[in-house]
């Protein structure tokens, strides 16, 4: 885990200095244009969105890594952390992977429901709210019926 870390650390510093130099030369010029007039212009402003948007990657970069790091110290060495590891040793199982499934669907549906009422009516969040229990309980004890029961 180590190596992923080290990944992550440079994309983090990059976000800052990006953050960094785009408050200061991401600057706009606001020219309000009513009636087809210039009005007063209030010559370089700072855009906030793009500045937050950046320091918010940074941060969520830095996040990212720490857990690596924090992760990788835990860990024994993994054949990719160490210099002398071949590729011999990483052979064999690498996980369980799940088969397919309709679940993720379902509730990828029934969340659309919830956040499109608000839109439409609050009817239609508890709606989905009530399909949602459903879906996600299929999700949860997928494995316990059908094929795949243990």
């Amino acid at each position: 885990m180590k190596r992923e870390a080290w990944i992550y650390f440079p994309l983090a510093a990059f976000f800052f200095l990006a953050t960094i130099v785009y408050y200061f030369f991401g600057r706009v010029d606001l020219q309000p244009n009513i009636g087809g007039q210039v009005h007063q212009v209030h010559p370089a402003q700072i855009e906030w969105a793009g500045v937050f948007a950046l320091a918010l990657s940074g941060i969520m970069m830095l996040m990212i890594a720490f857990v690596f790091w924090l992760t990788g110290r835990k860990m024994d060495p993994r054949p990719e952390d160490r210099l002398d590891g071949e590729v011999v040793e990483g052979a064999g199982d690498i996980g369980f992977f799940p088969p397919s499934s309709i679940w993720p669907f379902w509730t990828a549906m029934t969340a659309g429901l919830i956040f499109l009422g608000p839109v439409f009516g609050w009817w239609l969040t508890f709606l989905g709210v009530g399909f949602g229990v459903w879906a996600l309980g299929g999700w949860l004890f997928q494995y316990y019926r059908g094929d795949y029961q243990h």
